[in-house]
């Protein structure tokens, strides 16, 4: 863990609860996969709900410490709505201003929590997608340097090294020596990254395979990589992903739901993902698959994740 980090939490202990999420079994394919071991982060556990809540708490002790932030300038930053929550809720913690960037469709159970925290929210055409949002915080930093800090996830190395220092740690000490697979996807390219580099670090046989969503209806929280125009995180690093999964989002929706049928009740990108982890335990046989449920089910009470008929 950064020395910054580190001396965040100590001055601020509540930043402590984020991180040493619980790897969890999951049985909804015991039956096609009766050889392969399936187990998931529950990033929900986080006191932001999300997984997000790693990198942003990297992101800003790095910039506290270099004195990026300050007093009259606030934090600005594009976001699908989690890594917009966990800005907001450490933002709060820390006497920060924040401002985000997000599409007006994020769904109201993020926006609400996110003004309830305090921060401001600026909203953008739904039909443009993310990377609308993006440029919109883009030009908004670059036009007010005085007045924002443009965190930008997109860039920020402090997103992968989180995920590198924590989240890959965990996942090595809670299946030792024993993980075959990792599955994830690509929004700010920050998890895929920094938990595949220490993976393929620890053992190059480890399979990465990466999830990505058609364009419309999209995935929430997952970017539609590979088609014209698309804005590529600067972060990402495509040369430790080894397949990637196209899902689409009814796919993602099924297994969702098949997930709370056994209890778990967790987002869209958590059911994107369990698709590609069952293409990985069809294709390998047997193994030990690993993966993440990214956030809460909650927060897609508002959508239509939910419904049944």
């Amino acid at each position: 863990m950064r020395p910054e980090v580190e001396d965040l939490i100590r001055r601020h202990p509540a930043l402590g609860l984020i991180g040493k999420t619980p790897l969890i079994p999951i049985h909804v394919f015991r039956k096609q996969l009766p050889h392969v071991k399936v187990f998931a982060k529950v990033e929900a556990s986080n006191p932001g709900g999300s997984i997000k809540d790693r990198p942003v708490l990297y992101m800003l002790a790095h910039a506290l410490a270099r004195g990026e932030i300050r007093p009259g300038r606030a934090v600005l930053d594009s976001s699908s709505g989690n890594a917009g929550i966990a800005y907001a809720m450490l933002g709060a913690m820390l006497g920060l201003e924040v401002e985000l960037v997000v599409p007006g469709n994020a769904s109201l159970e993020r926006k609400k929590r996110i003004l309830a925290h305090g921060a401001k929210l600026i909203y953008t055409d739904p039909i443009e997608g993310y990377d609308e949002a993006l440029r919109t915080a883009h030009r908004l930093g670059h036009e007010n340097p005085q007045r924002y800090f443009l965190c930008n996830q997109y860039e920020n190395d402090g997103n992968w090294l989180a995920h590198y220092e924590t989240t890959a740690e965990e996942i090595l000490n809670q299946t030792p020596g024993k993980i075959t697979h990792f599955v994830a996807g690509v929004g700010t390219g920050g998890t895929i990254t920094g938990v595949g580099r220490r993976l393929k670090e620890q053992d190059a046989s480890i399979q990465i395979w990466s999830i990505r969503p058609e364009i419309f209806p999209g995935i929430e929280g997952l970017k539609p990589l590979g088609h014209p125009g698309d804005i590529v995180p600067k972060i990402l690093d495509e040369t430790v992903i080894d397949r990637w999964i196209d899902v689409t989002s009814e796919e993602a929706k099924a297994h969702s739901l098949a997930l709370a049928r056994e209890g778990i009740f967790a987002g869209q990108s958590s059911g994107a993902y369990l698709e590609g982890v069952l293409r990985a335990g069809l294709e390998a046989g047997e193994g030990v698959i690993v993966t993440v449920l990214s956030d809460l089910g909650e927060r897609y009470i508002s959508t239509s994740l939910w419904e049944t008929s």
